[in-house]
């Protein structure tokens, strides 16, 4: 590049711009601006990065394009993937609602007065939720799932500040556990594991019964759980919980709330869940948003972390009027006495999710969930019909998946064999060693089916599958 000409992508970088700042500021070195930092931290020559030179944006395009062009697509059949976050489809119409500049600049809207189509969508946003897992109440929406559950087990240690132990389901996500975990570090609680019988996959409710106590301040469950399925038994947890006094946190599928009991309806305190399903793309795990919701008591609201947006109406009556009602973080009003150090949320994805529901309806999720529901099973049945494959691995033929479930392979093979289907076109997995060191489920992995795939693509998966194992 010609010395004095400027940067193309830096401000103000061409000579005589920064010859008349630095004339303004008194100043005859760029450097003195910097006089605060050591001489030994001072980097003396430019740094070996880039490509030696700036890139024009045709360059720089062509070189994304080439990078890209490396990476491998699995569109025919989609992705078999599981583990919490799956592929679904994500409608045009979400697309293009999402990107308009009203949604998609939008920061958090603090003056309700010029924010009130924001404010809108995330009140619509809270209500479907609230409808959709038979609560009262659900907040604007938290960074994720896996952080949804660790604060809606922290607001429990908040509700029954006496009680120092919590129990979780060992059929949790092993993901969102570590997070709990992790935020439950440093405040003294103990932490019980729930066991599961392999051959139902289902918690263990005689076990329960000895692991809740009268110390317990909440018991947390998925629904459906990390290997698919449906736990009849919920029900017996969530009364043997409130037996106790403690309270019950549900992590559940907003997708499966179509077709199933939501976690409110059968009898959950504190219910979460994550936005993924809802019009989300995978996009390396985010971003998504947290749902957490609860019950409407005093206790409960007054440690709702995040933000609650409400309706109210105007002076004469006359219009409906939308505002920030509950901040209960550290830089308003509570201080140190916050429910929560998260500063922002994910009102883009959660404005989404409420457009992905407000374009299905009320009909159109049951349909979407029977339609998951039903491919489901027939994959079960077809891989099932594999020689020399266990389907499903963990569960029996009376237990209810959805969305996904579990396959074991012989001599802890589900790694070769994910790596060999992927020279099919085929992508399935997880494969459980990567979460579990059990004998057993390191020869097992899951299998994710939604409404993106059709018959043929099971047919594909399951003849893919009786060649590969036949290696």
């Amino acid at each position: 590049m010609v010395i004095g000409m400027p940067h193309p992508w830096i401000p103000n970088s061409a000579i005589k711009v920064k010859e008349f700042m630095m004339k303004y500021l008194g100043i005859s070195d760029v450097m003195e601006l910097f006089n605060d930092v050591p001489k030994e931290l001072m980097i003396r020559e430019p740094l070996n990065v880039g490509f030696g030179r700036p890139l024009t944006e045709y360059e720089v395009r062509r070189k994304f394009l080439r990078i890209m062009g490396k990476n491998k697509l699995f569109l025919d059949p989609p992705l078999f993937i599981g583990g919490g976050f799956c592929l679904h489809h994500i409608p045009s119409a979400l697309k293009y609602i999402i990107s308009r500049g009203e949604f998609y600049t939008a920061y958090t809207p603090y003056q309700a007065e010029i924010n009130q189509g924001v404010l809108q969508a995330l009140f619509e946003y809270q209500s479907m939720m609230a409808e959709l897992y038979g609560v009262d109440v659900v907040n604007a929406s938290m960074y994720n799932g896996s952080t949804a559950a660790a604060e809606a087990v922290r607001m429990a240690l908040r509700v029954k500040r006496n009680r120092k132990e919590v129990v979780l389901a060992s059929t949790s996500h092993p993901e969102v556990i570590s997070v709990i975990e992790t935020w439950l570090q440093g405040l003294g609680v103990k932490i019980r594991r729930l066991s599961y019988n392999r051959d139902t996959g289902e918690s263990d409710v005689e076990e329960a019964k000895e692991l809740i106590s009268k110390n317990t301040a909440a018991v947390y469950i998925e629904y459906p759980n990390f290997f698919g399925i449906i736990e009849k038994s919920v029900k017996d947890l969530i009364e043997l919980a409130h037996d106790k006094n403690a309270l019950v946190i549900i992590y559940a599928n907003p997708l499966a709330l179509g077709i199933f009991k939501s976690p409110g309806e059968l009898g959950a305190d504190i219910v979460v869940g994550d936005t993924q399903p809802l019009g989300m793309g995978l996009n390396y795990g985010g971003p998504t948003a947290g749902i957490l919701g609860i019950k409407y008591e005093r206790e409960l609201l007054r440690q709702l972390p995040g933000r609650l947006i409400g309706a109210t109406k105007t002076y004469d009556g006359h219009d409906i009027g939308f505002m920030m009602i509950l901040q209960t973080r550290e830089q308003h009003i509570r201080r140190e006495r916050a429910t929560s150090n998260i500063t922002t949320n994910s009102a883009l994805t959660a404005i989404a999710a409420a457009i992905y529901l407000a374009l299905l309806g009320s009909k159109g999720i049951r349909k979407l969930g029977e339609a998951i529901l039903g491919r489901t099973y027939y994959a079960i049945k077809k891989l099932s019909e594999v020689p020399g494959i266990k389907v499903p691995a963990i569960g029996n033929s009376k237990t209810i998946f959805f969305r996904e479930f579990t396959i074991a392979f012989k001599d802890n093979a589900s790694i070769v064999v994910k790596k060999l289907m992927k020279e099919k076109n085929v992508h399935i997995g997880p494969p459980l060693s990567k979460f579990f060191t059990d004998n057993y489920l390191v020869k097992c992995s899951l299998v994710c089916v939604t409404e993106v795939h059709t018959k043929d693509d099971i047919d594909y998966l399951a003849n893919s599958l009786k060649e590969v194992t036949k290696l």
